[in-house]
């Protein structure tokens, strides 16, 4: 078994090295299904630590570290690789270079992360038992998303993991603490694409036209029924448009509107009644007001649910390695994961990393405090081993 101690004093040899790492992946960011250098780059250093890995889903790798101690478990860790279509504002020597592309989620800081450990586990291996596979994914934030593609292509194949495990910054939480959730903790997210057809003209004229400017008003307002007045107040549910597009003008009414949108919910039977019901209320309101309209639902991630008892075995180690105050329960996260895939397959939890950041996730400004990497490094490191030891009181 390795010891905290043991893990402790590696992460400190190898921090600089792997805050270098992070600094190089938000300086040369890659958005969805584009990740050739970052893919690379991530070759290149596993081969250094002559870790053996395996391309899947275009630019994804899986590696697997097999300990020297015989055990029949595999711990599964996940890391996803892409950036977001953001324009970085934070002054910083290490900044993008690339135009409207930013780490602005963190993936950086996941990533060097999952190669620290990566590191710290490979220079124990005569002390590890069972086998870690390192899991980086591509696509994360990108509809169909990454872990689809790297599950079809054998991820979770030879042998299947017996859990695998996920983490995510959180800017709210300080640095050194960790978060957990049992159940259900990430919402499903489905894309919601409507247009409104109508009958376009004059603006003097609203009698001689079928105003489909009223008409998405009207559906827009109809269609949050659905969170107050349709779903049960039990089930966490958001319905949200940001994107109206009328192309008339100030005395011309549009023969069109589109408009486009997401449904969020926790509960996956209420999700598929949603979908319906988004239909239904649709068909009502156009019909009434003279006007017709086609909605295209695009279904995107599950629900993730963070498997209960893993969750409170991985609670209880955090609490053994950062101190008992160091570990804290959080709500339900009406976000969305593709990591919600692997937990449809193997035992899975998705815990949050605090990285203290003024600015919140998906803005210009998010920069994550680097010291941060200490904690998710340490704490994955002795979670794997530990579980793979079977030592969880």
């Amino acid at each position: 078994m390795i010891t905290k101690q043991q893990i402790d004093q590696l992460v400190d040899q190898i921090l600089p090295q792997m805050i270098g790492i992070r600094r190089h992946f938000h300086q040369f960011p890659e958005l969805s299904f584009e990740e050739y250098e970052t893919s690379a780059f991530i070759k290149s250093y596993l081969n250094e630590q002559d870790i053996p890995w395996r391309p899947l889903a275009n630019t994804g790798i899986v590696a697997t570290l097999e300990g020297n101690r015989s055990s029949d478990k595999v711990i599964a860790l996940r890391a996803d690789m892409d950036a977001l279509p953001i324009q970085e504002e934070n002054d910083l020597p290490f900044r993008s270079v690339r135009s409207q592309v930013m780490h602005a989620c963190g993936h950086d800081i996941h990533l060097a992360s999952l190669l620290g450990v990566a590191t710290v586990l490979r220079r124990n291996r005569s002390r590890m038992a069972g086998a870690v596979r390192f899991i980086f994914q591509p696509a994360e934030e990108k509809l169909p998303g990454g872990a689809q593609q790297m599950i079809k292509e054998g991820a979770l194949e030879g042998p299947v993991p017996t859990w695998v495990i996920g983490q995510h910054v959180m800017p709210e939480l300080p640095v050194g603490r960790a978060a957990f959730y049992p159940g259900n903790y990430m919402a499903s997210n489905d894309e919601i694409y409507i247009k409104i057809k109508g009958k376009g003209g004059h603006a003097a004229q609203p009698h001689q036209n079928i105003d489909p400017v009223v008409i998405a008003a009207q559906l827009i307002l109809n269609l949050q029924s659905l969170v107050s007045r349709v779903a049960d107040p039990r089930i966490p549910t958001v319905l949200s448009f940001g994107k109206v597009i009328a192309e008339g003008a100030v005395n011309i009414i549009p023969n069109e509107v589109s408009l486009a949108g997401t449904l969020r919910t926790l509960d996956a039977r209420w999700r598929m009644q949603a979908h319906q019901k988004i239909k239904e209320i649709r068909e009502a309101v156009t019909s009434a007001m003279g006007g017709h309209c086609e909605v295209h639902i695009v279904k995107g991630y599950p629900v993730l649910h963070n498997d209960p008892s893993l969750t409170e075995k991985l609670s209880k180690l955090a609490e053994k390695y950062l101190g008992k105050e160091n570990v804290v329960p959080i709500d339900v996260w009406m976000a969305a994961e593709d990591f919600a895939y692997y937990a449809e397959q193997v035992p899975s939890s998705f815990f949050r990393l605090g990285v203290q950041s003024v600015s919140g996730l998906h803005t210009a400004t998010f920069n994550p405090d680097e010291g941060a990497l200490r904690t998710g490094i340490g704490l994955m490191s002795f979670m794997a081993c530990s579980l793979l030891e079977g030592h969880v009181s």
